[in-house]
């Protein structure tokens, strides 16, 4: 009985090689950083769009994120990042450069696998200079620890929401994101406003009604001749 070898080829070696320094095999975290990605400038860069775009154009954020150490920071880029890809999908040619020189700042979230976003995520629409001034506030936060203190930032890939964030009110602090939803009346308070013109035109009825069958008594009695006995 003759049994087949397969045969070994260099072309197979090379692969095993290739398969033994893939990073999921040698454990290599998914969001590290071995110096730091943020340039020296990125608050010039960013003033440079903020000047040039309207100020009222509506984005969304997040108001419900997580209070992690340096991982909030980089959450917010990375919902940032996905405005500036949005954004030069419709703008023209003269704001497409500038929205990539910012997005150059901070497209190194990109190389970070992060998880789906969670269910439990607020956002609220603000305007795009709120949404840039809170980019420019995260990466002066990690700017200064990034390749050094905080060089691996596998824990954040998760997006974390506050603990019991329905009863969370938006930030009040000067660079908060500012929320446009107002909040809803309640259903009874709605109710009664509605009711209450109803109501109002209801007694006005009612009172013209017994002033006209008072008049009409009064005339009536009025009118009636007084007999007299011989």
């Amino acid at each position: 009985m003759t049994v087949l070898v397969p045969a070994w080829s260099p072309n197979s070696s090379l692969l095993l090689l290739l398969l033994l320094l893939s990073p999921c095999l040698r454990g290599t975290p998914d969001c590290y950083f071995s110096h730091s990605p943020i340039s020296s400038n990125f608050h010039v860069r960013i003033n440079e769009l903020t000047d040039y775009l309207l100020k009222d154009y509506p984005v969304t954020v997040a108001i419900n994120l997580q209070d992690e150490q340096h991982c909030k920071a980089l959450w917010s880029l990375f919902l940032a990042q996905r405005w500036m890809e949005r954004l030069k999908t419709v703008a023209g040619s003269e704001m497409q450069k500038l929205l990539e020189v910012v997005n150059t700042e901070i497209h190194f979230v990109t190389s970070c696998t992060f998880r789906p976003l969670p269910e439990c995520l607020r956002f609220v629409q603000t305007n795009i200079s709120h949404l840039l001034q809170d980019t420019r506030t995260q990466l002066s936060a990690l700017k200064p620890c990034m390749g050094k203190a905080c060089q691996n930032f596998s824990r954040c890939l998760e997006v974390q929401c506050q603990p019991d964030s329905s009863t969370l009110l938006p930030p009040r602090s000067p660079v908060a994101l500012e929320a446009t939803e107002l909040p809803e009346p309640q259903s009874s308070q709605l109710l009664f406003l509605l009711l209450l013109p109803l109501t109002l035109v209801l007694l006005a009825a009612t009172w013209g009604l017994r002033w006209q069958r008072a008049r009409r008594r009064t005339v009536l009695c009025h009118g009636v001749p007084l007999t007299s006995h011989a």
